[in-house]
């Protein structure tokens, strides 16, 4: 007779919480995910300059989260789940929402639907990371590269035309087409199957390490000095690395297939 308590065979374990040492990296992303929506707070309150650093610290915590998790062997599927769900709402909807508020509210129709664009496709685009995270063999990971913009770059990106604003007071930058058509075109790179460069490929020569620090070092010290102008020649270089990311993934391939490496996935 059964006194109402489950039968030995059939008992299962309740999952633990988070350990201690995963408190770290998820606390960092929810510090991240905080400075997002601080970032549209700013934005409603005309506070455009904060706004956007808000977005931009939201990014630098969005970048440290991961390192420190495999550093603390502290990786788990809820983090994973945290980090997409902060991603969203820092680098797709804070975004689209600081624009929006910025310059497209003038051009209401238009700017909204650029708007919507960018921050679905964001969405779309954590989407695909997600289902692919799992997935070692596919061909522009195992080959060192990414498949379009990141979402943190893509919102340094999208923000471009306001650093042109803050640095030159032209209100051609602030121009709610201009914007609108700049938004909507970070948004297709996001979801694009474009190969871009990942850090791995960034790696430096041994012989030139020392002076990759410094370089590190004095665009810290310009980003604090002169944010804007650090920003956009950081954009700047990004968009200039895109096609030689695309050729070099191109030359990869092709010594794949002469190897017999390349798969269908790949085609």
């Amino acid at each position: 007779m059964s006194d109402g308590r489950p039968a030995r065979g059939l008992r299962r374990r309740v999952p633990k919480g988070l350990t201690l040492r995963a408190l770290a990296p998820n606390a960092i992303t929810a510090g991240a995910l905080c400075a997002g929506l601080t970032g549209i707070r700013f934005a409603i309150t005309g506070e455009f300059r904060m706004a956007v650093a808000a977005v931009i610290l939201a990014g630098v915590l969005d970048g440290i989260d991961g390192r420190i998790a495999r550093l603390l062997q502290a990786q788990s599927h809820f983090g994973a789940e945290l980090d997409s769900l902060a991603d969203n709402v820092s680098f797709g909807v804070a975004p689209a929402l600081v624009l929006f508020m910025w310059s497209l509210q003038d051009v209401p129709r238009f700017g909204w639907f650029a708007a919507l664009a960018f921050a679905v496709s964001m969405a779309l685009r954590l989407a695909r990371y997600n289902a692919q995270i799992d997935m070692p063999e596919e061909p522009r990971k195992l080959a060192g590269f990414l498949t379009g913009v990141p979402a943190p770059v893509g919102a340094g990106l999208a923000f471009l035309p306001m650093y042109l604003s803050f640095v030159t007071d032209m209100p051609i930058f602030s121009d709610p087409r201009l914007v609108g058509v700049w938004l909507v075109a970070i948004a297709f790179l996001a979801i694009s199957s474009l190969p871009t460069l990942s850090w791995s490929k960034l790696r430096p020569r041994r012989s030139i390490r020392l002076e990759v620090i410094l370089v590190i070092g004095l665009m810290f010290a310009a980003l604090i000095t002169e944010p804007w102008w650090t920003l956009i020649a950081i954009c700047a270089v990004y968009l200039a690395l895109i096609p030689i990311g695309a050729i070099d993934y191109a030359r990869v391939r092709r010594q794949r297939a002469d190897h017999g490496q390349d798969g269908p996935a790949d085609a």
